[in-house]
This record gives C-alpha cells, structure tokens and sequence, in this order.
C-alpha cells in the first residue's frame, strides 16, 4: 500500500515523499520508477513523523474521513509549502492535534491512496494528470492497447503494443 502511496503522490504532482518506516526496497522502486518514467521526484524512509510535522515550516494537511469538508477547505488551501499527511490503520490521535488542518475526503472508511489522489488532483485542479514528466519512457494514450515509447534509444522511439 505505501508504494501505490508514494507512486500516487509522484503521479500527481507531489514533490517528495516521506515514510516513517525504514524501507529501502520501497526507495529502490520508487527511485526505479523515476529513473525510467521521469522527474524530480524524491522518496525518504525512516522518518521520524512527530518531528517532520513539528519542524514543518509551511501548512500540514492530514488527510482522513473526519474532518473539514474537502470542498470547502480547498479554497483557502493555497500555501506553497503543504505537508499532506495520510495514515495506515490506525492513525495516531497526535497526528489530528499536530495537523494544522484535519480534511474529510469522504465520510465513509476509504484507502489513504484513493484520499491522497482526490486530494492532489482537485488541489492541483487536474493540471497533474497532462504533465509530462519527461522520462525514458512514456506511455501514450491507446484505447485499444498499451504503448509506451522508449525515448531513451539512440535509434528513436519505439512503441510497444
């Protein structure tokens, strides 16, 4: 799950990600995916979270199910430097108190990935899902197949189907 968290977060327009547990085998895939499909895009493991969120200098947003209504926070959501927080299981209760905003996205038990997704992409105002993000490869839009376009040959692209 936290791979689907931090390939999501990369996807659609984050920055970086942190984790609060050491994994360098999710490091490894993570920074595989941005070595072939490109971007800045950074990952970091073991993190310690209290003290992330406490030294965060700019906005922290936790993502849950309670919480102010994502609709009507989002206007005022506009600091360039945002922490989004989403939990596992069983957040911690600090992590409400220590978020500067608690954002509802839904009010049902839902995946941290599909409230981080909605999150970014209505934040971002859909603008994340046309970027091109300027990897080897590229994978172009085909309703009928898979094509993905190797722009890393010295022969030129190649499509794949």
């Amino acid at each position: 799950m936290t791979t689907h968290v931090a390939l999501t977060a990369r996807a659609l327009g984050a920055d970086e990600v942190w984790v609060s547990t050491e994994d360098a085998g999710l490091e490894a895939t993570v920074r595989g995916v941005v070595e072939r499909f490109g971007g800045k895009f950074r990952i970091k493991t073991g993190v310690e979270w209290r003290k992330a969120i406490k030294n965060w200098r700019g906005e922290v947003v936790h993502l849950t199910m309670y919480g102010e209504s994502l609709s009507k926070a989002l206007p005022s959501l506009r600091a360039k430097d945002l922490m989004i927080v989403v939990g596992a299981e069983k957040v911690p209760r600090e992590v409400y108190d220590l978020a500067g905003r608690n954002i509802s996205v839904g009010n049902q038990p839902h995946s941290e990935v599909a409230a981080l997704a909605i999150f970014l992409d209505r934040y971002r105002k859909g603008k994340s899902l046309e970027k091109d993000f300027k990897g080897r490869l590229r994978i172009v839009p085909n309703p009928r197949g898979k094509t993905v376009v190797d722009r890393g040959k010295k022969r030129g692209p190649r499509a794949s189907k």
